[in-house]
């Protein structure tokens, strides 16, 4: 199957337009800040509408004009909505509910066939277990990047 690299002004458009019509997306991920879980290029993530979002959910959301991030909801007050991705050591960003595009209903890692849903045990253990480990991000990330990438680069498959 070919990949074909879209501009986001055309992209998530589609991609919003297909949610708001009840459809699910698939698409690779593009970026790090979702790392240790989501890596660049190499992943996917199954996007689709919501009803309701709660803190730990992956959303896909417009943070500014034109600017979208796939991150995980870490506070919720009213509709404001705080995000932040897994692989971010600072800084969070924030949205409201109305800017969200979509929320990730599973992923698709390391090339595997079958996906990792977010209802699966799987996922709400490391979900839980990340967000518990927030004041050691830096630590963990550090290791990951800068030892572990070298032991294990990431492959990808196009």
């Amino acid at each position: 199957m070919r990949s074909v690299l879209l501009p986001n002004e055309i992209f998530i458009p589609e991609i919003r337009k297909l949610i708001n019509e009840g459809h699910t997306t698939t698409f690779r991920v593009r970026g790090f800040s979702m790392r240790l879980f989501l890596e660049d290029r190499r992943d996917k993530v199954i996007l689709g509408p919501y009803t309701s979002v709660n803190v730990g959910d992956v959303v896909l959301a417009e943070t500014d004009k034109d600017h979208y991030v796939l991150h995980r909801i870490i506070r919720k007050q009213g509709k404001l909505l705080t995000l932040k991705g897994d692989g971010n050591v600072r800084g969070t960003e924030s949205c409201t509910t109305e800017n969200i595009v979509g929320i990730a209903l599973g992923f698709y890692r390391k090339g595997r066939n079958a996906p990792d849903m977010v209802t699966g045990i799987k996922w709400r253990l490391y979900s839980k277990v990340w967000l518990a480990f927030t004041p050691f991000r830096r630590y963990l990330l550090a290791f990951h990047n800068r030892i572990w990438l070298k032991l294990f680069p990431v492959t990808y498959k196009e």
